[in-house]
């Protein structure tokens, strides 16, 4: 029976461990996108994230509200970039397509496969 405790015990550590670095890298990935903290700033931050743990759920109570703004302003930015680049594809003539294709191809950047692929999408 005290083997199943300590098991138990030894995923629960696990768990609780994967969950803190997951949280302290999504803080550290918000730090470098937060413009209202100065360099110095963002230095202390981590480093008392190194050295005291527990300062993460101080980060969480007063920057909580703008990590999830600055994480949906990334994610708009994404997709508007994304949607960008699609309407520029769709927006080139078919040889355009396939010469760009064509030159991918003399690079070696694609197979012959692909070549062919985005050829016949082109004349599609």
């Amino acid at each position: 029976m005290s083997n199943f405790w300590s098991a138990f015990l030894l995923i629960a550590e696990a768990f609780v461990f994967v969950a803190y670095l997951l949280v302290l890298f999504h803080i550290v990935g918000d730090l470098f996108r937060n413009g209202d903290i100065g360099s110095l700033g963002k230095i202390i931050w981590i480093i008392g994230l190194i050295f005291l743990p527990f300062i993460a759920l101080i980060y969480l109570l007063f920057h909580g509200r703008g990590m999830s703004q600055r994480q949906r302003q990334a994610m708009e930015r994404a997709k508007s970039d994304t949607d960008k680049y699609i309407r520029q594809i769709a927006g080139r003539s078919p040889a355009e397509q396939i010469s760009e294709a064509k030159a991918l191809h003399d690079a070696g950047t694609i197979s012959a496969d692909e070549y062919a692929r985005l050829k016949a999408k082109a004349l599609a």
